[in-house]
């Protein structure tokens, strides 16, 4: 559409004819003479990003893409025998915003340079000295481009560090996303199962273009296999603007990495959710941490300062009351068979055996407390963690870690306990062993260095629960790990 010039200009302004003296009028007036000369700019502009035509006897399209000097495109591409195919357009890069590129697309030329018979590491040398306005020829890929769909966003906790600069496979090293264990990731496309994509959580605003990350069933299969598989970090690097590796080599690994998929039992992601804790609803909080470590005198000095804010669980036992107990207070006195019956039907976080009497503490004891308003302040063994946050009640985990070996010394030495160096190395022990097999499910940890110091960096984790909302495990996956 361009303006009104030239013969139907001039019939218009001659017309005798009530009708056209008014469209005269109106295609003159000066508002909608400026409204499609903004038109014809833009129409124009969309011409020059994008125009289809022929070449060699193929319907090609050809596309402008602006490029910032070292800032990739944010897509992938493929050797398809002597073709170089886009195989992956990443979310919030120039490719995706424009809306031009498409996944199979054939990359013909780029800036008048033909592209065909290039090898996909000679495309990234190319590319990664342009920048400016880039002119793609392409043949369009002949599937049909799926209609644009939102995405639901998946949030997990990563439990492995990941560098890229480090892994032979990923597709490009320059839209790979470093990460370290307990990092929240936020999982936008995982379209392709292998590399998903995925911002850091903090990084969304400074961090346009998402970045890739290992696909859950992907790593958990290189984990399982790093055993047998020799080191190849030193092999042939895919230079990618971003590419893939040769076809060859890519078959080859995915055919040895997909022997065996029952890997559920090795941790890589767990999904999560954002959680507001309501102020009648407190989170209960389950203090981890070997013998010696200070654990238990933390949980007796918050029930001792504020017993209107903090309770425990009544536990459960089998053993008769003593002249002083009573029922409900300061145990459930239960007989065995009933102990044994809801063991058997997983009512008790954990439970064991003294002196011939069963003790144990369950689930509704703690939801007890939890529905009194009142923080319900837990000491567990870790093996009894999985239970808890299998669980509605959305614990708040707290690791306390002993300090050095001669620090613990002086500490326990205050308290009047003296143990051997031979004690004092099984503590440092302990707490490390917990760390490796268990780290996953803390949420926060405390090195009791200073008692006084640990109890208000304690104080200030349970009260920044009442004030900001926390990452915790999503309910629907709390016993599944990705």
């Amino acid at each position: 559409m361009k303006r009104p010039k030239g013969r139907v200009q001039r019939v218009l302004q001659t017309s005798q004819q009530k009708e056209g003296l008014e469209l005269s009028a109106l295609l003159t007036n000066p508002h909608l003479q400026a409204l499609m000369q903004a038109h014809d700019i833009v129409a124009v502009q969309e011409l020059t990003e994008e125009s289809v035509t022929q070449y060699l006897g193929e319907t090609v399209k050809l596309v402008r893409l602006q490029k910032a000097r070292d800032t990739p495109l944010g897509a992938t591409v493929r050797n398809d025998l002597d073709n170089v195919v886009v195989s992956r357009v990443v979310k919030g890069g120039a490719a995706e915003r424009s809306g031009l590129l498409s996944e199979g697309d054939e990359i013909l030329e780029i800036n008048g340079i033909p592209i065909r018979g290039k090898h996909v590491n000679e495309v990234h040398d190319l590319l990664q000295e342009m920048h400016g306005t880039l002119t793609f020829l392409l043949i369009p890929t002949s599937h049909n481009k799926p209609a644009p769909h939102r995405q639901t966003v998946m949030h997990v906790r990563a439990y492995f560090d990941y560098d890229p600069s480090d892994d032979p496979f990923v597709p490009c090293r320059e839209l790979g996303l470093s990460f370290q264990k307990g990092d929240i990731l936020h999982v936008i496309s995982q379209d392709d199962p292998n590399w998903w994509q995925a911002y850091r959580d903090g990084d969304e605003d400074n961090q346009p273009l998402a970045g890739l990350i290992p696909g859950k069933s992907f790593q958990q299969q290189r984990e399982s296999l790093k055993k047998t598989i020799p080191d190849r970090s030193q092999e042939q690097q895919g230079k990618i603007w971003c590419s893939k590796k040769s076809k060859k080599l890519r078959r080859k690994n995915t055919s040895t990495l997909n022997r065996n998929t029952d890997h559920d039992d090795i941790l890589t992601y767990e999904e999560m959710s954002l959680y507001h804790q309501p102020a009648n609803r407190k989170r209960p909080i389950a203090l981890i941490g070997p013998a010696n470590s200070g654990y238990d005198d933390l949980r007796r000095r918050l029930l001792s300062i504020e017993p209107e804010k903090f309770a425990v669980a009544v536990p459960h036992t089998t053993r008769n009351p003593r002249i002083h107990e009573r029922n409900g207070r300061e145990y459930h006195f239960v007989s065995r068979s009933a102990f044994e019956t809801d063991l058997a039907a997983g009512k008790f976080i954990e439970s064991g055996e003294y002196e011939k009497n069963l003790y144990g503490t369950s689930m509704d004891s703690v939801r007890h407390v939890v529905n009194s308003g009142r923080i319900c302040l837990l000491c567990l063994h870790t093996r009894s963690l999985q239970v808890l946050r299998s669980s509605n009640l959305k614990p708040f985990v707290v690791f306390i870690a002993p300090p050095s070996q001669e620090r613990l010394r002086t500490l326990l030495a205050t308290d009047g306990k003296t143990l051997k160096l031979e004690e004092l190395k099984v503590v440092i022990e302990k707490a490390r062993e917990m760390e490796v097999n268990y780290s996953h499910f803390f949420d926060a940890t405390i090195v009791n260095f200073d008692p006084d110091q640990a109890f208000q960096e304690l104080r200030r984790l349970v009260d920044k629960l009442d004030t900001e909302p926390h990452w915790g495990c999503h309910i629907r996956n709390c016993t599944s790990f990705f």
